[in-house]
């Protein structure tokens, strides 16, 4: 297995201030195993990727419910500083919930020979969902991390990920522990 960890939006705004945003304590308290998780993917020399939103101020996004954030060029797009990271890491800016879409994510993987995606970060039912569904759709395995990603609430968190437990692309999808993963041949 050549393996590559997308750390998906574990950025200062939606982190940074616990009150700000429902999900901030639930992503904060997946830091220390997405830092676990990115060391051990270090030493096996698998690409460490973080997939970071970067919007525009009038983003068609915004048009909903969903308030302005992780605006391009500002600290609140940026990884938040409690994560682990090395230079030899890849920000990927995105603008939409997937790390694929509109990328260049799928080559960038492809020319490292990786053949499975690891996920982890926020927000389980969005954009940790939707790159993992991507990279599937790109051909790449998958496992979901579940006690590295996180939603607003535990209850989502768990209603998502028992969606793709059971599933008929087992083993092409399988959603694991992190301890799990990192038992599996490098």
């Amino acid at each position: 297995m050549q393996g590559a960890i997308i750390v998906v939006d574990m950025l200062e705004d939606p982190l940074g201030d616990e009150h700000a945003y429902p999900i901030a304590p639930h992503g904060r308290a997946i830091i220390p195993t997405i830092n676990q998780i990115t060391v051990e993917a270090r030493a096996r020399r698998w690409p460490v990727i973080f997939a970071c939103d970067s919007f525009l101020p009038d983003d068609f996004i915004f048009g909903g419910k969903m308030t302005p954030h992780s605006l391009r060029g500002t600290p609140g797009a940026q990884p938040v500083a409690e994560l682990t990271r090395e230079p030899a890491d890849e920000l990927l800016p995105k603008r939409r919930f997937s790390a694929f879409f509109k990328t260049d994510l799928d080559q960038t993987l492809r020319a490292k020979q990786v053949d499975t995606v690891v996920v982890c970060g926020i927000a389980t039912h969005f954009c940790v969902i939707t790159t993992a569904l991507d990279a599937l759709c790109h051909d790449f395995r998958v496992i979901l991390v579940e006690d590295a990603t996180a939603a607003y609430s535990p209850e989502i968190h768990e209603r998502t990920l028992a969606l793709y437990r059971r599933n008929p692309l087992y083993p092409l999808l399988r959603v694991m522990t992190a301890a799990q993963m990192l038992e599996l041949p490098a």
